[in-house]
């Protein structure tokens, strides 16, 4: 469960946000400028509100009153970045386990064998590749599992098929709805595609230039 309840003045409006998300797919749908990516960013805790708070299941990882601004990496949670982020110089299996690093964990103390995530996303023999040698549908995959294999308690997923052909957009799209249903967490997916939202959404927030009446965004989600 996904609690959240905070401001972000930004110079073209302010942000007011409230969640309460269970093991669901949100969609953010909106242009770009709108505040999708601003709402992931403060959850992922790369950058902080001004005032409020976000509680992930029993855990207050933020929280303006109390004082309390959890780092990225002890918020456990995924985001795969709209561009991947994928390190050009490191394998396949490199960047995988650059998430468990990013988490101060250990292989050993993970219960998900980044090996064997791979080999689920059939991606197992790229594992000695480099990101310049896959393809756009071959990098998200392994972003995916660099994001999953540290076990998140929430996923954000910044406009994953973007830069995606048609065909592999429509596999990719199956491809999440199936994680979602394996992995049991709230997934957050920013998106411009109406599409992507009919297909993928439990629940949509339609965001349009990150403003509503009062030049507020307010977004209210109930489990």
């Amino acid at each position: 469960m996904l609690e959240v309840s905070l401001t972000k003045r930004l110079w073209h409006f302010t942000l007011d946000v409230q969640l309460r998300v269970a093991n669901q797919i949100l969609i953010l749908l909106g242009p770009s400028g709108s505040g999708k990516t601003t709402i992931l960013q403060i959850l992922a805790g790369l950058l902080n509100p001004d005032e409020g708070f976000i509680k992930l299941n029993d855990r207050i990882i933020y929280s303006s009153s109390k004082k309390i601004n959890s780092s990225p990496q002890a918020r456990n949670i995924g985001y795969l970045f709209q561009n991947y982020a994928l390190f050009p110089h490191m394998t396949v299996r490199q960047n995988v386990s650059y998430g468990l690093k990013c988490q101060n964990k250990k292989q050993g103390e993970s219960t998900v064998d980044p090996v064997k995530i791979l080999d689920s996303f059939g991606i197992g023999h790229l594992i000695d590749r480099y990101p310049g040698q896959l393809s756009g549908g071959e990098k998200q995959r392994v972003a995916l599992a660099r994001a999953l294999v540290v076990e998140p308690e929430l996923l954000l997923l910044d406009e994953p098929f973007s830069a995606l052909d048609k065909n592999t957009k429509i596999s990719l799209r199956q491809e999440v709805k199936k994680l979602h249903k394996h992995w049991q967490i709230p997934f957050i997916l920013v998106t411009h595609d109406e599409e992507d939202a009919q297909i993928l959404g439990d629940i949509t927030i339609s965001l349009e230039n990150g403003q509503c009446v009062g030049n507020s965004l307010k977004v209210v989600v109930a489990s």
